[in-house]
């Protein structure tokens, strides 16, 4: 009787062992579904949530759009059109230490980028990292977007006739991707010194560019910094 009360006692030590750790797991798991419910919210949204009308595109495209960061809607001006690149710009680009190599000195044809693209040296783009990339297709067309940031907010983009852009959610910020930098670059009128305004004169030593941050200056050239938007989705 001795032993079976020992064991009984055994048992219900072991019980109340198992019913404490179950309670400090549930716990545990509830803290972290409360602290990641907004991320996996926001998650959702980016991977999985479609609105009716729109249409889930099979990879990501890419808008440069130009405006204030506060603002919800505005209108493109003639200098400052929006654009997109149907395919990542970035794997397709070119480092600035090979713009000699790869671009003037094109096997295939002066200016002809090794994945294809055409340079131009009065209008050219570079991306956070250093790479020298093509320029979106311009303009980009009036129609729905589904946009994202890939932070908290995916909403529609509308592009009317007139160039207007107008989002249903948050402000142009809000849809950004921080980590995506990019800008235009083109000659300044005038200048003559040897390789200003071009890719030469770029600074390896600036980048990679901080997210959000603005993209490094390039002596003789003008600069145009764009945000970019993740497409993930087409009405």
């Amino acid at each position: 009787d001795e032993n079976n009360d020992e064991n009984n006692n055994d048992d219900d030590e072991g019980s109340v062992d198992i019913a404490r750790r179950d309670l400090i797991y549930n716990s545990i798991g509830v803290g972290l579904i409360g602290a990641s419910g907004v991320s996996a919210y926001s998650l959702f949204k980016t991977n999985v949530y479609t609105p009716s009308g729109f249409q889930r595109l099979p990879r990501t495209q890419f808008i440069a759009a130009l405006g204030n960061p506060d603002a919800s809607e505005g209108t493109q001006t003639e200098e400052g059109k929006w654009g997109l690149w149907v395919e990542d710009p970035g794997p397709r680009g070119v480092w600035l230490r090979d713009y000699k190599k790869d671009i003037v000195q094109s096997s295939s044809e002066q200016y002809r980028a090794p994945a294809g693209w055409k340079f131009d040296p009065q209008n050219w783009w570079l991306e956070e990292h250093g790479l020298i990339m093509e320029a979106p297709q311009f303009p980009l067309v009036e129609g729905k977007y589904l946009v994202t940031g890939g932070r908290l907010v995916t909403t529609t983009l509308t592009i009317d006739k007139g160039g207007n852009w107008k989002l249903d959610e948050g402000t142009l910020y809000d849809v950004t991707h921080l980590p995506c930098r990019s800008a235009r670059y083109q000659p300044a009128a005038g200048d003559d010194k040897d390789n200003d305004g071009s890719p030469l004169t770029a600074n390896p030593k600036d980048f990679p560019v901080a997210p959000g941050a603005i993209m490094p200056s390039v002596q003789g050239c003008c600069k145009l910094d764009y945000a970019v938007l993740f497409v993930v989705g087409k009405a």
